[in-house]
């Protein structure tokens, strides 16, 4: 006779979040899941140690005088936009691929940064609970969305500017991938006690307004009807901060939106995104795409609409585009296309389409080969195109 369970230990069990399957390994990944906290641990407290010591830094602190916008608007120039060399004075040209080293990048570099700090405080908090971590971080927050000296305007209007040709363009939205685990870690830190309800109110109002600007406004509009890459990003990003702002109707739009128009239309039956491997750099897009479906799928995925099992009819999903990729990633030698122009020789890195794919669909060789990889770029390109940096405040 089998022996019954006590409903508070059921009850325990969960509440707390533990399944136990009959003792089956779970099917969810949580080996994964401890594998990679405790390979990270020793990483995450040391760059936690570092954000501890960071005071705030928004675009208030620097400007260019290319810029239409004014002290509290995010300014950035198109990476592959250069001077005519016909024209020396005149409008910039394209160079598909080839970033221009003179572009204004203080606030992009700004934004990265709040990102890593963001990052570093939130996963710290999470591992250890110790809400030294949240105080810290609630400067920051404040500082880039509250405070009336310092705040960022919530809008990207004057990103990706092209001399004599453009004062921002829709492109120029994607730099905003950076505040997508800066919004995850005020989802995390945000029942600690140390997280004041006035900060974490302005803080939800911002990415609210951002979200609206998002959806309403003509550049935003533009950058969401995108065919490629562009578009995925401008879903990934809005699936971040609807979530933090618990916005049930756009993240159930964004679903939708995943199933109908994203997958389908960018991916190809055997895996592979077209539109990415016909750049310039088609291995680098190639990986940064799948990374934001992948997330698309870990953010927005809930037991009544699982993102991460959806197939379309003519069988396109995230799991035969992470077994598209895979080969190349766990031996590059393997790529069938040209070498990238620029940055060839810097990916792959710790992508987390591997890591999120282990833990989803249980691949061993898929998180072997993320925890062998790097988890700390230096190069900023691969920085610009790699958001999540910190995968266990989305786990």
């Amino acid at each position: 006779m089998k022996k019954l369970i006590p409903y508070t230990f059921i009850a325990l069990l969960f509440f707390t979040g533990t399944v136990y399957a009959s003792q089956k390994p779970d099917p969810k990944g949580t080996e994964f899941e401890k594998k990679a906290a405790a390979l990270l641990k020793k990483q995450i407290l040391a760059e936690a140690a570092w954000a501890m010591q960071q005071k705030p830094i928004t675009v208030t602190a620097s400007s260019s005088a290319r810029s239409a916008g004014g002290k509290h608007d995010f300014f950035s120039e198109a990476d592959y936009f250069w001077p005519d060399p016909q024209n020396p004075n005149g409008p910039y040209i394209n160079r598909d691929g080839l970033t221009n080293p003179d572009n204004f990048l203080d606030h992009r570099k700004a934004m990265v940064r709040f990102s890593k700090i963001i990052g570093a405080l939130a996963s710290a908090y999470k591992i250890t609970g110790d809400e030294k971590y949240v105080r810290v971080a609630v400067k920051h927050f404040q500082a880039w969305f509250i405070n009336a000296e310092t705040l960022m305007n919530p809008n990207l209007l004057f990103a990706q500017a092209v001399k004599g040709k453009f004062t921002g363009r829709n492109y120029g939205i994607i730099d905003t991938i950076h505040l997508m685990e800066v919004a995850q870690g005020a989802y995390v830190m945000q029942k600690a006690k140390a997280f004041d309800p006035n900060t974490a109110r302005g803080v939800k109002k911002w990415f609210a307004d951002y979200t609206l600007w998002l959806n309403t406004s003509k550049p935003g509009i533009q950058e969401k009807t995108v065919k490629n890459n562009h578009a995925t990003c401008w879903a990934m990003q809005v699936a971040s901060f609807a979530k933090l702002c618990g916005d049930e109707n756009m993240l159930d739009s964004l679903r939708n939106r995943y199933k109908t128009i994203l997958l389908p239309s960018q991916m190809e039956t055997d895996g592979s995104f077209p539109l990415e491997m016909a750049r310039t750099k088609p291995y680098g897009y190639s990986i940064f795409n799948l990374d934001a479906m992948t997330m698309l799928c870990q953010i927005l995925s809930s037991p009544k609409d699982n993102l991460w099992n959806f197939e379309t009819a003519d069988g396109k999903s995230i799991k035969k585009g992470i077994n598209y990729l895979y080969p190349f990633i766990a031996d590059k030698s393997k790529w069938t296309l040209k070498p990238d122009v620029m940055y060839w020789n810097n990916w792959p890195v710790a992508q987390p389409f591997l890591l999120f794919g282990a833990v989803e669909f249980n691949q061993s060789s898929w998180y072997q080969t993320w925890a062998k990889l790097d988890h700390q770029p230096q190069v900023e390109e691969v920085i610009r195109n790699l958001p999540i940096r910190n995968p266990l405040i989305w786990l």
